[in-house]
């Protein structure tokens, strides 16, 4: 997946980016935080950008383009939807500037001690199939990957599997055939199959981030946005959560 020289250089990347988290007190990282180290990581995520004020908000949504989705940006509010924090499919400045105020409006009625950053400024992606993706440090067995679909088969059917990181190609595949849903990306309803390929490289990716620096206690890629097969697999939102003292 890395080259000597690719690997050595992520690394060093993804210990600075922890590094300044932890300097900030914080062991839980942001979503900006979080998928700045999954790209680092070779694993895709949707265009993210931070935006301090109206002003900056502006600016970003012009370079990432709409239709966008806006989110708050709290160390402090994880359940950004229970917060009223996010809005999707934004088309127009006037919508965005609506939006803006709106949400951290909700993020302090939901929380008035929440830390806010700002507002994420995130790429929108076309609907498609959803999975969620992984990783936590077993007591006992350490590293550990976890694969799934999201909505309802995550949620109610607990239709998910497990495997010990660092996982190879093969493995990965196991995981994804082994689900009751598999069905789901394989081919339903004469739909095309899914981007498999691209699932597999991103459960590798995840268990070997999680096989490396074992301080990272959670990964929770959560969607994933999986699409025809052939046109890759993106991460639309992710947490990451670090172990030990502030």
């Amino acid at each position: 997946m890395f080259s000597v020289i690719g690997l050595a250089a992520a690394k060093k990347k993804v210990t600075e980016l922890l590094s300044s988290v932890r300097k900030e007190g914080r062991l839980e990282l942001t979503e900006l935080d979080s998928k700045r180290i999954l790209a680092v990581w070779g694993v895709p995520v949707n265009r993210t950008e931070l935006a301090r004020d109206l002003s900056e908000a502006i600016k970003a949504a012009r370079e990432v383009r709409y239709p966008l989705v806006l989110k708050i940006a709290s160390p402090d509010i994880i359940h950004k939807s229970e917060a009223k924090g996010v809005k999707v499919g934004l088309t127009s400045e006037l919508e965005l500037r609506q939006s803006f105020d709106e949400l951290i409006d909700n993020a302090r009625a939901y929380k008035p001690d929440a830390k806010i950053f700002g507002v994420t400024i995130q790429e929108y992606l076309p609907p498609a199939r959803e999975v969620i993706v992984g990783a936590l440090q077993d007591l006992y067995f350490g590293a550990t990957v976890m694969f799934g679909l999201g909505g309802v088969w995550i949620e109610v059917l607990k239709d998910i599997s497990f495997r010990l990181a660092p996982l190879n190609a093969e493995d990965a595949r196991e995981m994804i055939q082994e689900i009751k849903g598999y069905p789901v990306l394989a081919d339903i309803q004469r739909a095309p199959p899914a981007d498999i390929d691209a699932l597999v490289n991103i459960i590798q990716k995840v268990g070997q981030l999680a096989h490396e620096f074992p301080e990272i206690t959670e990964i929770d890629l959560n969607p994933i946005f999986v699409f025809d097969n052939g046109k890759g697999a993106v991460t639309a939102d992710a947490r990451i959560v670090l172990g030990g003292r502030k």
